[in-house]
């Protein structure tokens, strides 16, 4: 039994899909792993990212599944499940095996790992939606748009294009504090994710006078609107969970 040991990124384990055909391995007998955990009976392979190889597995999905299935797949590994390098592979596997066209990667959900990886996309693709909703930018001193999250999965990369897109002359970094990391977008120019070190989080940072007035506002605004007789706190954390709320300027 072969053994990849990945590390926990999208480069590294389309790395390690591209050296299990390059190589010509039996796909039953060959594990992603993600762990240091020992497999009995089991050959480890270090696998070392390659930006190349993970170019040409990318443009393979792409050319093979579809746009759509292969952006699920790369939602699958961005989730904090330590199976999902395994899920995925399995799932490649089976979809170039049987030829399955454009659009179809997921329909055999009888099979364990094709299961899996569906879930996995389809959990970190609520999350994505929720974030959507849910983030919040606050002016800094200097003008910077700022946001601060801390999502469950690794989700950043997913977020930055859609506030590209609709904020496309605006300075604005998105910070995930869980991860130390940055989403960075300069006016007028192309975004980038930077891992930042202890001296750089943003507590730091300040908020522009007119900033704080509309925060106070804002909250203001969320009492008052607020009919007493109606509070129902249930219903309230069913339809906003209690995680978003610390990053949200209504409930600080």
């Amino acid at each position: 039994m072969i053994v990849y040991r990945c590390e926990d990124s999208v480069e590294s384990i389309y790395t390690a899909v591209y050296q299990a055909y390059e190589e010509r391995r039996n796909h039953g007998d060959t594990i992603l792993c993600l762990t240091d955990d020992p497999i009995l009976f089991g050959e480890d392979v270090e696998v070392k990212a390659d930006g190349e190889k993970t170019r040409r597995v990318m443009n393979t999905l792409v050319r093979r599944f579809g746009m759509e299935d292969s952006r699920y797949l790369a939602m699958a590994l961005a989730s904090e499940d330590e199976e999902k390098a395994q899920a995925v592979y399995r799932t490649i596997v089976e979809g170039l095996r049987v030829k399955c066209r454009p659009g179809h990667l997921f329909d055999n959900l009888a099979d364990y790992h094709i299961h899996k990886a569906f879930a996995l996309g389809r959990g970190v693709s609520t999350e994505v939606g929720h974030q959507l909703q849910f983030l919040r930018f606050q002016e800094l001193d200097n003008g910077v748009l700022y946001s601060k999250i801390g999502p469950k999965n690794d989700v950043l990369a997913f977020l930055m294009p859609h506030f590209a897109d609709r904020l496309p002359i605006e300075h604005f970094i998105i910070y995930d504090e869980k991860r130390n990391l940055f989403g960075i977008h300069p006016a007028g120019r192309q975004w980038y994710l930077f891992r930042g070190e202890e001296a750089d989080r943003p507590l730091q940072l300040r908020y522009s006078e007119e900033e704080l007035q509309y925060q106070e506002l804002f909250r203001q605004f969320c009492h008052t609107i607020t009919i007493e007789e109606r509070k129902n706190r249930k219903l309230q954390q069913n339809m906003l969970p209690l995680r978003f709320r610390e990053y949200m300027v209504e409930f600080q």
